[in-house]
C-alpha cells in the first residue's frame, strides 16, 4: 500500500482501497486516519466511529413518552373488519 506521510494519515488510491478494504476498514476502527485519493488527489476519509457516551441509563425518558387515552380502541371506520 501507498504510505506517504502527510499528518500521520495513510494514503492509498481507489484500486488500493478496493483491494485491501477489509484491512483499511480495520486501521480506521483502530484510530488510523486512512484517505483514499484519485489522481493523487484524497476525496474519501476513512476515520473511526465516535464512540458511544456511555452505558444506557434505564428510565432516561421517564416522563417524556405518553400513550393517548384510546390507545387500544378500535377506530371506528375499522369496526366493520373485526371479529
Amino acid at each position: 500500500m501507498t504510505n506517504m506521510s502527510r499528518r500521520a494519515a495513510r494514503y492509498v488510491n481507489i484500486a488500493e482501497a478496493k483491494t485491501h478494504l477489509s484491512d483499511l476498514a480495520d486501521k480506521a476502527a483502530n484510530g488510523e486516519e486512512v484517505l483514499i485519493a484519485r489522481d493523487h488527489k484524497p476525496v474519501v476519509r476513512l476515520v473511526p466511529l465516535a464512540s458511544t457516551s456511555g452505558r444506557r441509563k434505564p428510565g432516561s425518558a421517564k416522563g417524556q413518552v405518553s400513550m393517548a387515552p384510546d390507545f387500544d380502541a378500535t377506530p371506528p371506520d375499522f369496526r366493520d373488519h373485526t371479529t
